[in-house]
């Protein structure tokens, strides 16, 4: 039996969407490993945090009261001491701005190998990842050659947990070493044009090379405002200087899953395939009836897009 401990992440006072990914990981894991499942909640309104992932498949959450908002020094020194107390054959973390940021020093303090942004994960006598390489193009496995790992995940690539439990909730309290915590959150400030997260959207529209010109974006736009839906794109509308940074969905970009994701004139590379594969539904409207993205979409138009778009927002208007 081999026990699993996910590290959750939450920011200015909501959990973020790979918490609820990485319960569902977790979970996938342990039923291969036939252990248990520890969820660590490290700063912040714990107590809710902690009803908030009180989900099936959960069997303890661990809450570390320590601060309001991520802290690198903090997170390192309270997952090992977490860890060091649960011995879990496994750390999962998120393959995050703040998972990237304290996962190796976590790994390095525990003496553990770290492999990243891992995208399945399976246990038959010893870990198996698999990751994507060269651009998404190519998936690869790694077997892990060591009894115990620490893993980040890639956000999107697993189903959020949903279904209510009855976990153990226990607070954990360590001896914080504070002279080891360097930096303190004081503030955030949004930077460039953020005035949307497309993260956070239900339904996106999202617009593509196949528009051809800047002009013709303010079609699509109208029907994302038919449908109250927001604006996003792939990369050559953003490096076009089109649209801005916080719009582009892809690697490079941001990873969505919205309940509806509508590609408008937009091919399918795997580039953009990788941060909009996680949608519930995914609607394609192109010319070439081979194009890669209606190899992952749920409902397909071949057609075009100045014919299409228009007749569609008759009919949503």
């Amino acid at each position: 039996m081999s026990d699993v401990l996910a590290v959750v992440e939450h920011r200015r006072g909501s959990l973020r969407d790979v918490s609820f990914e990485l319960v569902t990981a977790g979970a996938d894991l342990v039923g291969d490993t036939g252990g248990d499942l520890h969820l660590a909640v490290i700063g912040g309104d714990v107590d809710a945090f902690a009803e908030e992932l009180s989900l099936a498949g959960v069997d303890a959450i661990h809450t570390v009261a320590e601060g309001d908002e991520f802290n690198h020094d903090v997170s390192v020194q309270a997952v090992a001491a977490l860890s060091e107390e649960l011995d879990p054959t496994y750390v999962l973390m998120g393959n995050t701005v703040n998972g990237l940021d304290y996962a190796p020093a976590v790994a390095e303090r525990l003496d553990l190998p770290l492999v990243t942004d891992a995208i399945g994960l399976q246990n038959d006598g010893g870990l198996v990842v698999t990751r994507e390489m060269y651009a998404s193009k190519v998936e690869s496995t790694v077997e892990v050659d060591a009894d115990r790992a620490a893993v980040t995940v890639r956000p999107g690539e697993w189903d959020a947990a949903e279904e209510p439990g009855e976990p153990a909730v226990e607070a954990f309290s360590f001896d914080l070493n504070e002279s080891l915590v360097r930096s303190r959150v004081t503030g955030f400030e949004e930077v460039g044009s953020g005035d949307v997260d497309i993260a956070d959207a239900d339904v996106l529209v999202s617009v593509g090379r196949g528009i051809e010109e800047e002009e013709n974006i303010e079609l699509v736009r109208e029907l994302a405002d038919a449908l109250g839906a927001t604006l996003s794109s792939s990369r050559p509308i953003v490096d076009n200087g089109w649209l801005p940074k916080d719009r582009q969905v892809g690697q490079s970009g941001k990873v969505v899953t919205p309940k509806f994701y509508i590609a408008i004139g937009i091919s399918g590379a795997v580039q953009h395939v990788a941060g909009m594969k996680g949608a519930e539904n995914i609607v394609a409207i192109n010319t070439d009836p081979d194009a890669p993205i209606f190899d992952i979409a749920d409902y397909g138009i071949v057609g075009d897009l100045f014919e299409v778009v228009p007749e569609l927002i008759e009919q949503f208007e």
